[in-house]
């Protein structure tokens, strides 16, 4: 039997199975009614996974759009069909990088850049993910988007491999970075091996394995999920009096919210969640999402 669960867990997904499969397997062990994930991992990835269960999915969006870091490693002097080393070789060059270049390549890629998303994604196309037109051996054109990396660090170089730094907007596909990367070098490169280290306010050393957590009984389970409040760090705080909670979470707008125009996180005074609200400059406070666990 389904159980109802509130709150997020942090998995750190093992390499070779896909997000999915990682959530449903999840979803299991805990004998979960309701679950997802905010934002997908590449079955050859690892790293930072965070699972939502229950009212925590209304608020998967601030998850999903929240900075991301990973550490990558790149293959130079190889090309693949994918962009990584799930690929067939395209191409092979001889790699004769010297360190001294590496550095005013990575430059070129700070900060805002366009990037265009490559045939193997889950983007769509007349209703079919791009990666299904791919292996059918279809290319079709793509729209550039513009996205942002705050951080792109060498963090180790040998022969053909890098190890590289990234911190980055929603959106940005690494594998492309580093396709583009390995063009500016002059030798192509595709993406050897990929973690994600952290997601917004969640770091890796939060995270529990698979493993860990298939050994462990339903009691330790619970005790790692985190409040569905977590997701909402970092947000500007509202807190109200019980007669406007009441009405907060019977749908109502309130007056006297002190907070900047804008979303914010709504509590009580005892500081339960109430939901998600919509600041306007004249003080008014509209409810945006609200979670059905809040009494008010």
């Amino acid at each position: 039997m389904r159980r109802r669960l509130d709150g997020v867990l942090l998995l750190d997904k093992p390499a070779g199975a896909s997000s999915n499969a990682v959530l449903q397997a999840v979803k299991r062990l805990f004998g979960a009614a309701k679950a997802g994930h905010a934002g997908t991992l590449d079955p050859l990835a690892t790293g930072l996974l965070p699972i939502l269960f229950g009212e925590a999915t209304k608020f998967s969006q601030f998850a999903l759009d929240a900075e991301k870091s990973y550490v990558a490693r790149a293959r130079l002097g190889e090309t693949t069909t994918t962009g990584d080393a799930e690929g067939e070789v395209l191409e092979r060059r001889p790699c004769r990088v010297a360190a001294g270049e590496i550095e005013p390549a990575l430059a070129r890629f700070r900060g805002e850049i366009d990037q265009v998303p490559p045939m193997y994604s889950a983007l769509k196309r007349g209703g079919r993910p791009l990666y299904a037109l791919a292996r059918e051996g279809r290319e079709v054109p793509r729209q550039a988007r513009r996205v942002h990396i705050r951080e792109l660090e060498l963090l180790a170089f040998s022969g053909d491999a890098l190890e590289l730094k990234v911190v980055c907007s929603k959106g940005t596909y690494v594998r492309t970075l580093v396709e583009d990367i390995g063009r500016a070098l002059g030798c192509g490169a595709h993406l050897g091996a990929l973690r994600r280290v952290q997601a917004g306010p969640f770091r890796i050393d939060q995270a529990v394995t698979l493993d860990a957590l298939q050994a462990e009984d339903v009691d330790a389970r619970d005790r790692r999920l985190l409040p569905v409040a977590r997701l909402l760090e970092g947000m500007p705080r509202v807190e109200l009096d019980p007669a406007r909670a009441r009405c907060f979470v019977q749908g109502r707008a309130v007056d006297g919210a002190r907070a900047p125009a804008g979303p914010c996180g709504v509590f009580s005074e005892a500081g339960e969640l109430l939901g998600l609200g919509r600041a306007l400059d004249g003080g008014e406070l509209r409810p945006q999402r609200l979670v059905s666990f809040a009494s008010g």
